[in-house]
């Protein structure tokens, strides 16, 4: 159907940047809320950012003025923009998106990439 896939992690520096990107594959799809998602060792999956098909954001309280979310609708794909990291941000993102697939019939789904290790650490 959709296939995600993450790219962008690594290791940085506290204080540095990183700049996840997250791609969209399939046929005859189209995209609708993305999200970016993370889950830090030891620790459940939370919500990191959304962004509608229309460009509306919303972000959770902990990375509100440090990450931005954005999307390119034209290439299928979605950013998040991580500045002034701190070990705390280390986890794996995950990318999250919900689609429509149109053929014979219009079918909606959701799917998950498999996700980038960021590592925050001197």
């Amino acid at each position: 159907q959709v296939h995600l896939e993450e790219s962008g992690g690594g290791l940085v520096h506290p204080g540095g940047s990183l700049r996840l990107s997250c791609t969209a594959s399939g046929a005859k799809f189209r995209l609708n809320t993305m999200n970016w998602h993370r889950q830090a060792p030891g620790r459940e999956r939370e919500l990191v950012a959304s962004i509608t098909n229309v460009g509306s954001t919303s972000y959770a309280d902990s990375v509100k003025g440090r990450f931005t979310i954005s999307r390119d609708n034209t290439n299928n794909m979605m950013y998040l923009q991580m500045n002034t990291l701190t070990p705390e941000y280390t986890a794996v993102y995950y990318c999250e998106a919900d689609y429509w697939v149109f053929g014979d019939e219009t079918v909606a789904g959701r799917t998950w990439g498999q996700g980038t290790q960021v590592t925050v650490s001197s």
